[in-house]
């Protein structure tokens, strides 16, 4: 008997709540039904660090930030969050808890840079390093980046420490629906289809190569990301192997 057609074929192999998903708190709760012990996003940093988040500790960690952005930081819809950071498994879970709050994230910011001419007009929030790029903003947010730091003291004036905030965060993703921006998605699924990701892809790269929205793009076809910081000294070939990467970024 025929089966009726797909939506999108690249999709045909995705769960269905996966699948089905509209916006990004819908597909981050989706990957977790799924599977909540999987490796989603794994982090390979200077010094031998490595971070593997599954769907469960991603959500958790997105949901903090979220909360912390929404309630702390008094982000609105459709305001504008700027990633003055280096790539990062940090610089992800901000990207997708601004999303989650229904904000635009923007990682455009080099690293060093002085932002003194963001136009049209400043962020409402900047999420920078003690050392890295500062300029006008309605809010400034200072991350250090090492997964074990617990303080990113050292920030100007009246800045927010990230890490020591937002560990005591709400860790249950509440967002509205209403302010959710569907064209995220839709990006995100135009993402994994120019970069041919197949359903359950396990993406390796460097981390310059893997920005949030195409980490979404991975996540979308229920497939997981692997990123290689540019100072980790490893051989991305060897350790395709070992993470067991099906693509590269």
């Amino acid at each position: 008997m025929p089966q009726p057609p797909q939506d999108d074929p690249s999709r045909a192999a995705v769960p269905p709540a996966v699948a089905r998903a509209r916006d990004v708190p819908t597909l981050l709760e989706a990957l977790v039904d799924a599977d909540p012990g999987r490796p989603r996003l794994t982090w390979y940093g200077a010094g031998g660090e490595r971070v593997e988040l599954s769907a469960r500790v991603l959500v958790n960690w997105v949901a903090k930030t979220a909360d912390l952005l929404a309630n702390e930081c008094d982000v609105e819809p459709g305001d504008v969050v700027s990633l003055a950071l280096p790539p990062s498994w940090r610089t992800t879970v901000l990207a997708l808890a601004t999303w989650c709050v229904g904000a635009e994230p923007s990682w455009d910011g080099d690293e060093g840079e002085v932002l003194d001419d963001l136009e049209p007009q400043p962020p409402a929030v900047l999420v920078t390093t003690v050392d890295g790029p500062m300029g006008p903003a309605g809010r400034v947010v200072v991350v250090d980046l090492p997964a074990l730091s617990r303080s990113a003291a050292g920030g100007p004036p009246g800045a927010l420490d990230y890490n020591a905030e937002v560990t005591g965060r709400d860790d249950v993703l509440a967002v509205d629906e209403q302010v959710q921006d569907r064209r995220v998605l839709e990006l995100a699924d135009d993402l994994a289809r120019i970069s041919e990701f197949r359903p359950g892809e396990r993406v390796l790269g460097a981390a310059e190569d893997l920005d949030p929205d195409l980490v979404l793009g991975a996540l979308r076809r229920d497939g997981s990301v692997v990123a290689v910081a540019a100072d980790a000294g490893l051989d991305l070939d060897d350790l395709a192997a070992q993470e067991q990467a099906t693509a590269r970024a």
